[in-house]
Formats: C-alpha cells, sequence, structure tokens
C-alpha cells in the first residue's frame, strides 16, 4: 500500500483518469462538479467535510464503513457542527450493496440521557438501511462520573447494511468447558428423556457485548492519539473490520479524527479511505499510520 498523504481537498482536482495536482492552478474543490476515481484515492487521509466529500465518491462504492460522530447534533467538533441527516443519505448512497456501516455513538446526558443515538437509528431505517445488529462497546474501566446514577460505561454500535450482509467473518472465543459431557437428546418412545455422550465445543461466537479497556494501553498505545478528544480502542475498529471485511476491500471513515479505523485497516490489509475537517486531527491520524507504513515497510 502506498504511502498516506495529508492532502486538503482544496488542492486536489479529480481530472478523467487520475488526480494530478502537480500542474493545475488549484480552485475550491467543493465548487467544482467531479466524482472521484475511487482506485485513485485509496490509502490516503483528507481535509474535508465529510458530506462535500461523499458528494464527490461514486454510488456503491465502500464495503464497511466504521466511524463515531460527535455526541449530539448539539456538540460541536474542534469548532465545527456536524448535518447528520446528510451525511446518513450520503452513506447509504456511497455504501456497496451488502456492505455495512459501522455507527459507534453514544448519548449527552444532560438533564437525563438525549436519545440522540435512537432517533439516528430510526433514521438509517427509514432511509434504507437495514439494522442488522444492535451491539454495545462496555468499557472496562470508566471513571464514576454521576452522583446520582449508575456509571455510565457503554456506547452503542449500531451494525447498518445495505441488504443482506455481504460478509461476516465471526470472531471465536473459547468455551468455559470442554471435553465430553452427557446431554439430554430426544425423549425415548416411554417419555423417558435420552442421555448421549457428546464432545463439548471448545469456542464459539463472540456475543454482541464486546469489552475494551479504554485510555491509554488500552485504547491504543500512540500517545499522539491522545490529542483528540475521543479515542476508540482500536482493537474494537481491528474487531469489526475482521468481522464484516475482507482483504482489499475498502474501508471508510468520514470522521476519521486520530485515525484508529484507517491504521487497523492498513494492518489488515484492507484498503482505507479517512476524511476529517479538522487539519489538527488529520496530521495525528498521519503520524500514526507513517509509523505502521514503516513497520511494514522494514518487515
Amino acid at each position: 500500500m502506498t504511502e498516506s498523504k495529508n492532502k486538503n481537498l482544496n488542492e486536489i482536482i479529480e481530472d478523467t483518469l487520475f488526480i494530478d495536482s502537480n500542474n493545475l492552478d488549484y480552485e475550491k474543490l467543493n465548487d467544482i462538479d467531479c466524482v472521484f476515481k475511487v482506485d485513485n484515492i485509496l490509502n490516503n487521509l483528507f481535509i474535508s467535510d465529510c458530506v462535500d466529500f461523499m458528494k464527490k465518491l461514486p454510488d456503491n462504492c465502500i464495503d464497511l464503513t466504521i466511524t463515531s460522530p460527535p455526541y449530539d447534533n448539539l456538540r460541536c467538533y474542534n469548532g465545527y457542527s456536524f448535518d447528520f441527516d446528510s451525511i446518513a443519505l450520503n452513506l447509504y448512497r456511497i455504501t456497496k450493496k451488502g456492505g455495512v456501516v459501522v455507527w459507534v455513538v453514544g448519548d449527552k446526558i444532560n438533564k437525563g440521557r438525549s436519545l440522540t443515538s435512537f432517533r439516528q437509528a430510526l433514521y438509517f431505517q427509514e432511509i434504507g438501511f437495514f439494522m442488522h445488529d444492535v451491539m454495545i462497546y462496555a468499557k472496562k474501566n470508566t471513571p464514576f462520573m454521576r452522583s446520582n446514577a449508575y456509571t455510565n460505561c457503554y456506547e452503542y454500535m449500531f451494525i447498518l447494511s445495505k441488504g443482506k450482509p455481504k460478509t461476516f467473518n465471526p470472531i471465536k472465543e473459547k468455551t468455559v468447558r470442554s471435553g465430553f459431557e452427557k446431554l439430554v437428546a430426544n425423549k425415548k418412545s416411554d417419555g423417558v428423556n435420552k442421555k448421549v455422550l457428546k464432545e463439548l465445543k471448545t469456542e464459539k461466537t463472540k456475543n454482541n457485548i464486546w469489552f475494551y479497556a479504554v485510555g491509554f494501553g488500552g485504547t491504543t498505545a500512540d500517545r499522539e492519539a491522545f490529542k483528540h478528544p475521543a479515542v476508540f480502542p482500536e482493537k474494537l475498529a481491528e474487531d469489526h473490520i475482521l468481522s464484516w471485511s475482507n482483504e482489499n476491500d475498502i474501508v471508510f471513515d468520514p470522521m476519521c479524527g486520530s485515525g484508529t479505523t484507517c491504521k487497523m485497516a492498513l494492518i489488515n490489509k484492507r484498503n482505507y479511505i479517512g476524511v476529517d475537517i479538522s487539519e489538527d486531527y488529520i496530521k495525528i491520524a498521519k503520524q500514526r499510520l507513517n509509523k505502521v507504513e514503516n513497520n511494514l515497510y522494514e518487515k
């Protein structure tokens, strides 16, 4: 995979066959009516409003999106705000048939829960997504924050698919028990339960509540990542990448922040596209990806 490049969308114009930023008088890309040739923008980071960027992607081009928006439509992100409806509509359009969007989100707590995540989930359904699963991201070491309620230690992971998911590689975990055990089978004709000796399975598919440590060392060992206010665990991104995509698929993060999704896509031999409106966060993401690329090159 090619080296990550920190590209401002105002410095890129899509030509009919390729992106060539060397011999052009630059204009604001958002004022130019063009559609990206996806193969030419793979494995890159872009500074842009994600809606403006997605409008320039062709239909049905993304295998998997993993992203975590700022909590609630009311919350700004490094000075910027987001248009959820437009983000959702464009995600549906660019997702391949059978593709998946993993939407990791929590609710703002201010005089009770806002329930914005629920409203977002319902809107995703309204525009055509299938709610394939509602999973829980459970945080192992969340500090106590509320005096009049139980500690909030989870976020939702909405698994949205465009039709039936085309890829599912279930993650397995070891079972508690192994060996052989007498298990009840069908009843005999006299009504007595019949017991047979069966070998217990040594592994099973994980359930849909996933536990992750948070904070330095748990979320990531990349110290620079914590300059971003809401880093989610690398293992969380990796588990979803392994579950819902295959090697060489395209993994997209329209609000990539410090680049966790892109980093884990690169490590697991997927193509990535990362977009963030904040140049500061794209710089952090680039640092993290450069480390990975250097390590892969040395190997």
